[in-house]
């Protein structure tokens, strides 16, 4: 049960998928790992850009939550190297960031992302998101 007191797992007949999630800060990272596993889903982390196109090429997760003001290399960057490899092109991409601009979502999904969502993150809608993402 979340805080909204509301039941976030995901049917007994769902099967488990690996969610890889990005985000420089700690707190975060616990957060959206909280909220994608009471989805039903397994999580793998990344703390920097760099290391997300590594685990990425490696795993081979089912969907990437993408933070965008990370440093090093942004969000954008290194989804744009993800849609340029054979290997993570097909792999989905939700930005879950704090710049709420119309103009930043609007890049973001130029870039290709599945969605774009913003924090602080209602997680039913990022559930909502990584399921359309994994369905498209």
């Amino acid at each position: 049960m979340t805080a909204l007191g509301m039941n976030l797992t995901l049917d007994a007949g769902a099967s488990m998928s690996k969610i890889l999630i990005v985000d420089d800060s700690p707190t975060q990272l616990y957060s959206l790992r909280q909220i994608v596993e009471r989805g039903g889903h397994q999580t793998l982390t990344a703390e920097s850009g760099e290391k997300a196109l590594e685990i990425a090429s490696d795993e081979n997760p089912e969907v990437i939550l993408m933070d965008i003001v990370m440093p090093g290399m942004s969000g954008y960057q290194a989804k744009r190297k993800l849609g340029k490899a054979d290997s993570t092109r097909h792999i989905p991409v939700i930005f879950v960031t704090s710049k709420d601009g119309e103009a930043d979502r609007a890049w973001g999904l130029r870039l290709g992302a599945s969605e774009y969502v913003t924090k602080p993150v209602n997680p039913i809608t990022l559930l909502t998101a990584i399921s359309e993402a994994m369905a498209a």
